[in-house]
């Protein structure tokens, strides 16, 4: 029979024979890799003009950045002056043949890619005349398509990139590429005309409400892009390493929530405060370690006494908005969290059936300042990635002095950026609550505030700097 000819093995000889020049064709397909210049030996400076393909009239800027600007740096200096938010992967090439060289991100060779690495990429390995061109993609759904043409080459490179010209308006994230943006911008300039609404929008209200505040595709904001600019390229504060590590993972998954937190001016501000100032935060600590003096025996169930609940309630304030009569612990859950941060702090411990200040505070526990040290030297606590992750961006969101009312909000978006989702939905952030953010909300007043606290307080945000600082 015919098929007793062909085994498996002769099958392949046959195939193989067919296409003795296989190896060739797929050189011809695979991607060739971009050709870098040498690193020149005096850095000069570029003004290029950056225009968004296909958009009319044109959406243009024009930028001035240093010839040894990095790959990864011009990125976020297009996003600033864009006006994009940098919610997309985007890609640079030096051509715009069919099959393009091309600089690859981590994300790229995280997802199994193969090529050369834009991150110690400089601008000036890849132009260096009047003329030259690079293309920037971003949006790979919406596929936005920039080119990026050398004007003039400065003999005098600027200190930092600056946006010096542009004309109209970014397009709204996700509009759904040049034809959608289109489509917007003329209902936009129409002055919202039903007639020209998209049709994505069922009222001329949900449209409007989708828009970007004060978006008009014929308004460019020059000031506004270069302090996005100078936002972006500030240089995060140097952190400890357990801080750094996460840095580094939320870079690779292109989120710069937590980057663009430790660069804040704010992170880089003192780490010192008074003696007043570490007796009013440890406050409630004291309170607790005189109230337990050199050891109080605990009830049967493991719980402080109704006196020392009493008294601790009373001194902290908690009596003043607690709804109960504050004397049980069980019951009376503000007294019940400041002991449990306590001893997670290392300030008291339990055993045989009694609570004392631990060894390393009981000498000290009079002195705010050092009991504010030893806290310090704790945290972040809890022991699980859950824990100490959620604990280092609490630590970050502080330390930038971030308005107490907006802690949580902030740091579930870090936590978010680093992969942590709801348990319940994956696509819901993560709740931001830890052991940490517990410390913080005491060291801030939580229980003479009735609640959470609001607003800025200066000697937390230091000691949260103090913790995160390498």
């Amino acid at each position: 029979m015919a098929s007793e000819k062909f085994e498996a093995p002769d099958l392949q000889k046959f195939s193989a024979a067919l296409r003795p020049d296989a190896d060739h064709l797929d050189d011809l397909w695979r991607r060739p890799e971009p050709q870098l210049l040498p690193v020149p030996s005096v850095v000069r400076g570029f003004r290029i003009r950056i225009d968004l393909q296909r958009t009319k009239p044109p959406v243009w800027r024009r930028i001035e950045v240093p010839g040894d600007i990095l790959l990864p740096r011009l990125h976020e200096v297009i996003q600033a002056a864009m006006g994009w938010t940098d919610s997309h992967l985007h890609r640079f090439r030096t051509s715009n043949d069919r099959n393009p060289p091309e600089f690859l991100t981590q994300f790229d060779l995280d997802e199994g890619d193969e090529g050369m690495l834009e991150d110690d990429v400089r601008l000036d390995q890849v132009l260096s005349a009047e003329g030259d061109r690079v293309w920037y993609d971003y949006d790979f759904g919406d596929d936005w398509k920039h080119v990026l043409r050398v004007e003039k080459v400065l003999d005098n490179a600027p200190s930092t990139p600056v946006c010096v010209g542009g004309r109209l308006a970014c397009p709204p994230e996700d509009c759904g590429g040049v034809w959608g943006y289109a489509e917007l911008a003329d209902w936009v300039r129409s002055d919202y005309d039903d007639a020209l609404r998209p049709e994505v929008f069922d009222s001329t209200a949900e449209g409007r409400a989708w828009l970007p505040g004060g978006w008009h595709p014929d308004v460019f904001d020059i000031d506004g892009a270069n302090e996005m600019i100078a936002a972006v390229t500030a240089e995060p504060i140097p952190v400890v390493e357990e801080l750094e590590s996460l840095l580094e993972l939320a870079r690779n998954r292109g989120a710069r929530g937590l980057r663009d937190a430790l660069a804040h001016p704010a992170a880089a501000g003192v780490t010192d405060i008074s003696t007043d100032e570490a007796a009013d935060l440890t406050e409630p600590f004291r309170v607790l370690l005189d109230t337990v003096g050199d050891g109080v025996a605990l009830t049967g169930a493991g719980y402080l006494k109704p006196a020392a609940v009493e008294q601790i309630a009373h001194r902290t304030g908690i009596t003043e908005w607690w709804i109960g009569k504050a004397n049980r612990e069980d019951l009376t859950w503000p007294v019940w969290e400041l002991r449990a941060t306590a001893r997670a702090l290392g300030l008291v411990s339990v055993r045989k059936g009694g609570i004392a200040p631990t060894q390393a505070i009981a000498k000290r526990r009079g002195d705010p300042r050092a009991i504010l040290r030893h806290i310090t030297g704790r945290l972040p606590l809890g022991t699980t990635p859950a824990e100490r992750h959620a604990g280092w961006m609490a630590l970050t969101v502080v330390a930038n002095e971030t308005p107490a009312e907006l802690w949580e909000s902030r740091i579930s978006e870090l936590l978010f950026d680093l992969g942590w989702r709801d348990r319940e939905d994956p696509y819901r952030a993560p709740s931001p609550d830890s052991p940490t953010l517990d410390a913080l909300n005491l060291l801030a007043g939580t229980i003479r505030a009735n609640w959470r606290p609001e607003g800025v307080n200066a000697a937390v945000a230091a000691i949260a700097r103090a913790v995160i600082r390498a």
